[in-house]
């Protein structure tokens, strides 16, 4: 990423910001507009993620783990589509566009849900749209940041940028939470669209930032990528190093789906009225964001840089393991609680920084095409097996302690393959160092590749 010269005087809040996390000066500017991009888009996303739960709570367990088949076939289908427009299309085009896009369906569903029933129509469709997009919205904006900030940065500064959307995530449900019993479940998504609006506007000035700079050496060219809208697929297949961290997700998945039914079995048991759902949902996101927040601008990024990657990826699933085996013993609607929010806080302020780190040092196609195959295909259907894999236990009779000893066995399988992840990781950013040495080392005197 280029930056101003070392003797361009810092700003104050330049200053400022480089006492509270690990920022330099030269880099406020693209921090604060990829942060406050974050917020935006998350914030907007996690308004409405609410009112997705309450329909999934409507739907039923049964039901609803068949609207994930169709969601897992949507994210199959939409790949080749967004890999053509990846391939034909500018990322200072398309990128802005996916708000837009966003911000449309948010007004129109909330047109359709208007009044005292739910329109299940419009909900099933905003179910499946809402579970799909997210994935997508998550992924383009991490695959963006790795173009923009070198791996050195990603280490430092990813953890902080995360708080960005941890923030957004903690202030969207917190207003739905507040706002839901005056504006109803329509009005949440009219909120929520507004704010997709203002990630608009956030992503143009991180554009700028990104025209602006002129370091030849390191500026990723804003122009199509090129190449098969299929190539996602094939470079997984061919890459161990992918497949990995495609097999990584699958773990996430896993456990998340796990818990995700029986948090709604539960919520559905306890709260019979519809806003009192959405209410107790977006009290979920809020506490849970209010935690990682804080973990990720002053936690994250010295864990990266003191103890790797590697520990970022691994310590979360040993502690799901742990708190598996303690649901299984408990089965209380509060233990069940708080593994719902200790997974998840987890996940925002650790995993998910470190599983982004991991294509740092991968090129251009395989951050957009082959992660965005891994992030939203990849994903959704293993939420489909897996939910199917749920509903077969349940259906069984096993009950609650079945799901969580299964759950324990997955995360210590997801623990290993992190910790395999994490070696190959360092192995990479190893041998790269080492290849960057070395031509520097070639260079003539004054023109070595900048660090």
């Amino acid at each position: 990423m280029n930056t101003p010269t070392p003797h361009a005087p810092a700003s104050p809040f330049a200053r400022l910001l480089s006492r509270l996390a690990p920022i330099q000066p030269a880099e406020t500017g693209a921090v604060v507009a990829a942060f406050f991009l974050f917020f935006f888009m998350w914030s907007g996303y996690f308004s409405v993620r609410p009112v997705r739960e309450t329909i999934g709570t409507i739907v039923g367990r049964d039901k609803l783990a068949d609207i994930w088949i169709i969601t897992s076939i949507v994210s199959v289908l939409i790949i080749p589509i967004y890999g053509a427009v990846v391939a034909r299309f500018r990322r200072s085009v398309f990128l802005p566009w996916m708000y837009g896009l966003v911000a449309l369906v948010l007004v129109l569903t909330g047109l359709a849900l208007r009044g005292q029933e739910i329109n299940m129509v419009a909900g099933k469709f905003f179910y499946v749209f809402i579970s799909v997009v997210n994935l997508f919205l998550i992924s383009v904006f991490w695959s963006f940041l790795l173009e923009l900030f070198d791996r050195g940065q990603t280490k430092r500064l990813f953890g902080v940028i995360a708080a960005g959307g941890s923030a957004g995530a903690l202030v969207g449900p917190l207003i739905s939470d507040v706002a839901v019993p005056y504006i109803g479940n329509s009005g949440v998504l009219f909120f929520g669209a507004s704010l997709f609006v203002a990630a608009i506007f956030c992503q143009r000035v991180l554009l700028g930032v990104w025209s602006v700079r002129t370091d030849a050496s390191n500026k990723a060219e804003d122009r199509p990528i090129g190449g098969n809208p299929f190539a996602g697929a094939m470079i997984i297949l061919r890459s161990p190093y992918v497949l990995g961290i495609a097999l990584f997700v699958v773990g996430i998945s896993c456990v998340n789906t796990l818990l995700y039914f029986e948090q709604l079995r539960m919520v559905e048991e306890y709260f019979p009225e519809l806003e009192n759902r959405t209410r107790i949902f977006a009290r979920f996101d809020w506490v849970v964001q209010s935690l990682t927040v804080l973990s990720q601008i002053f936690l994250t990024g010295r864990i990266a840089q003191k103890f790797g990657v590697k520990a970022l990826i691994t310590f979360v699933p040993v502690i799901m393991v742990i708190a598996f085996a303690g649901l299984a013993v408990s089965g209380s609607f509060a233990v069940l609680t708080m593994v719902v929010i200790g997974r998840r806080a987890m996940e925002y302020a650790f995993v998910r920084p470190g599983r982004e780190m991991l294509w740092s040092p991968l090129d251009k196609e395989t951050k957009y095409k082959a992660k965005n195959t891994v992030d939203v295909p990849v994903y959704r259907l293993s939420d489909a097996m897996s939910a199917q894999l749920n509903n077969w236990v349940a259906g069984a009779g096993f009950g609650i302690a079945a799901v969580a000893w299964l759950g324990a066995g997955v995360a210590a399988l997801w623990a290993v393959l992190g910790f395999g992840l994490g070696r190959s990781f360092e192995d990479k950013e190893k041998l790269q160092g080492e290849n960057r040495t070395v031509g520097n080392a070639h260079q003539p005197e004054g023109r070595r590749v900048p660090g």
